[in-house]
C-alpha cells in the first residue's frame, strides 16, 4: 500500500500527479478490499450462526417454561391467543395455518415434490388416437409454483414463530398483572399506532407478487433447458446446472460464440450509457447557461419550444424520426435533391450507432435543460461577482464555480440516469430494433446497436430461449451493480460535502 499523504500536500499536486496517486492508491487498495470484505462474509455467516442457535433456544426454554397454552400453539396457531380471549388474533393465526395446509394438499406438496426434476420423468402432454388431450405435468407450473410454495414455507416460518412470540409476551403480561389486548384494542390500533403498517401492507404484497417472485423465478429459469425445443406441456423443460452460463462465457470457433457476442454488447452498452448520459448532461446545462445568461431575450419562449419536444410521447416522436432516416426518407431525399448519394443511416453498423446517440441528445437535452435551469438560479451570485473581481476567465468560472456545484447537486440524477441509460429500451428498439443485424453474432437475436436489455428481450420474444434470456436478465444486474457502486463512490454528492454546506 502506498503511503497515505495529507490534505495540503494533495492540494500542492500537479493535476497529472494527482490522478497518478489516485491511480496507485486505487489499486493499492484491492488486497485490503478482499481482505476487509471476507472478514465481512465470515462475521455475517457467524452472526447468522448465533442468530439461528438463539432462535432454537428461545423456542425451546419458551416450550419448557410455558404454560399448557403455549405449548399447544406450538401445534395449532393461535390456540394460546384464543384461550386467553385474543379471539381476533388467535382466528389470524389458525387462519393462515389452515390457507397453508389446504395449499399444501391441493398445490404445493404436489409441485413441491416434482421440484427437483421438473416433471422431467413423468408424462407430459398426451394425445389419445380419438383426439382427446392429458394434461400432464408442466414443468413450468412445477417450477412457479414450487417458488411459491417455498416462499410460503418461508411464511409460515415467520408467522409460527411470531405466534410464539405472542405467547411469551402474554405470559410475561399476565405474571405483571396487566391487562391483554382485545380485539377492539388491536382494530384500534390498525388505524392509529399500526396505520403505517396497514398502508404498507398492499405495496408490500405487491411488490412480492409483481417483483420479488418474478426476479427469484427468472434466477431459476437461467439453470433449466426452458427454450423453443423445451415448451411445456407438449415438451418439458429441466436444471442443467450452470450450462447457460458456461455456453454464455465459453468462447468457441464456430458461428455459436455467445461469449463474443456478449463481450461486443457489454462494450457497446457502456459505450452508449457514458455518451447518452454526459453528452445530454453538459449540452442541457449549456443550453439552460445560454437561455438564462442576461440580456438573452424571450426565455419563456426558448423553454416552451424545448419543453413541447418533452410533450410528444416517444413512442410517436422515435418512430417519424426513424422513417425520416430511411434510404428512401426525408433526410436521403433531400441529399438527394442536392445531387448527393443517399446514406444508409441503419444498415451501416457504425453510421446506426452514431445516429442513435445523436438522436437521443435531441431527446435529452429538453430535461437536462429543466432540471439544470433551477439548479443554475440558486447558484449564489456572490461567487461570480467574487470570480470577476478577481479576473477569473467564462471557463474558470464554470469549472471552478459551476460545474463543482452542479455535480454535487446533480451526482444522483447521474448515477440514475447512467444506470437508466444502460437499460434503455425505448430508444434503441424504436429506433434500429437492434440492427442492423451482425452475422458475426451468435444468432439472428443480435443487432449492432442492441444493448443487453433489447439483446435478451429478442432472446426471448424472437428465439424464446428463455434460459439463455435469464442469463442475459442476471448478468445485466451484475454489470448495472457494479457500475453504480463504482459510480456512486465517485460522485462529489457522497464526499466533500462539507464544501458545498
Amino acid at each position: 500500500m502506498i503511503a497515505e499523504i495529507t490534505g495540503l500536500d494533495y492540494l500542492k499536486l500537479k493535476k497529472g500527479q494527482r490522478f497518478a496517486y489516485k491511480f496507485k492508491r486505487f489499486f493499492s487498495l484491492i488486497p485490503t478490499f478482499f481482505k476487509n470484505l471476507g472478514i465481512k462474509i465470515g462475521l455475517f455467516f457467524k452472526n447468522l450462526g448465533l442468530g439461528i442457535y438463539h432462535w432454537f433456544k428461545d423456542l425451546v426454554l419458551t416450550f419448557i417454561h410455558g404454560d399448557w397454552k403455549t405449548k399447544v400453539s406450538y401445534i395449532i396457531m393461535g390456540f394460546g391467543s384464543i384461550a386467553r380471549g385474543q379471539i381476533l388474533r388467535g382466528i389470524l393465526f389458525l387462519g393462515f395455518e389452515i390457507l397453508f395446509i389446504v395449499y399444501m394438499i391441493m398445490w404445493g406438496g404436489y409441485h413441491l415434490g416434482k421440484l427437483g426434476s421438473l416433471g422431467m420423468y413423468y408424462e407430459a402432454t398426451i394425445t389419445n388416437p380419438d383426439g382427446s388431450v392429458v394434461y400432464g405435468v408442466n414443468s413450468f407450473n412445477v417450477l412457479l409454483y414450487g417458488v411459491l410454495t417455498i416462499f410460503f414455507i418461508i411464511a409460515l416460518i415467520y408467522t409460527w414463530n411470531l405466534n410464539i412470540k405472542q405467547n411469551r409476551i402474554n405470559e410475561q403480561i399476565i405474571a405483571d398483572e396487566k391487562r391483554l389486548a382485545t380485539a377492539k384494542d388491536d382494530l384500534r390500533a390498525v388505524v392509529d399506532k399500526d396505520f403505517h403498517k396497514t398502508l404498507l401492507a398492499l405495496p408490500s404484497i405487491g411488490i412480492f407478487i409483481f417483483t420479488l417472485l418474478p426476479i427469484f423465478f427468472m434466477i431459476l429459469v437461467a439453470f433449466t433447458s426452458y427454450d423453443k425445443n423445451h415448451m411445456p406441456p407438449m415438451n418439458l423443460f429441466g436444471w442443467v446446472g450452470f450450462d447457460n452460463f458456461s455456453q454464455l462465457f465459453t468462447w468457441s470457433a464456430g458461428g455459436n460464440n455467445f461469449a463474443m457476442t456478449f463481450g461486443q454488447i457489454l462494450l457497446w452498452t457502456i459505450v452508449w450509457a457514458f455518451f447518452a448520459t454526459f453528452t445530454n448532461y453538459f449540452l442541457g446545462m449549456m443550453v439552460a447557461m445560454l437561455i438564462n445568461k442576461k440580456g438573452i431575450k424571450f426565455k419563456k419562449l426558448w423553454r416552451t419550444i424545448l419543453v413541447l419536444s418533452i410533450a410528444i410521447p416517444q413512442f410517436i416522436s422515435l418512430l417519424y424520426i426513424r422513417e425520416m432516416f430511411q434510404t428512401d426518407g426525408i433526410i436521403n431525399n433531400f441529399i438527394a435533391s442536392l445531387g448527393g448519394k443517399p446514406i444508409d443511416f441503419w444498415g451501416d453498423p457504425w453510421l446506426a450507432r452514431i445516429t442513435v446517440i445523436v438522436i437521443n441528445i435531441w431527446i435529452g437535452i429538453p430535461y437536462l435543460m429543466l432540471v439544470t435551469t433551477g439548479i443554475l438560479m440558486n447558484i449564489p451570485a456572490d461567487l461570480y461577482e467574487s470570480a470577476n473581481i478577481d479576473g477569473a476567465s467564462p471557463w474558470q468560472q464554470y469549472s471552478k464555480i459551476t460545474l463543482p456545484y452542479m455535480l454535487f447537486v446533480t451526482g444522483p440524477y447521474l448515477l440514475t440516469s447512467f444506470t437508466g441509460n444502460m437499460n434503455n429500451f425505448n430508444v434503441i428498439y424504436l429506433l434500429t430494433g437492434g440492427g442492423p443485424k451482425d452475422i458475426n453474432m451468435a444468432s439472428s437475436a443480435n443487432g449492432s446497436t442492441d444493448l443487453l436489455i433489447t439483446w435478451l428481450f429478442n432472446l426471448a420474444v424472437s428465439n424464446s430461449d428463455y434460459k439463455l434470456a435469464a442469463v442475459i436478465g442476471i448478468m445485466v444486474f451484475i454489470v448495472v451493480a457494479i457500475l453504480s457502486l463504482i459510480v456512486y463512490n465517485l460522485i462529489p454528492s457522497t464526499r466533500n460535502e462539507e464544501e458545498f454546506q
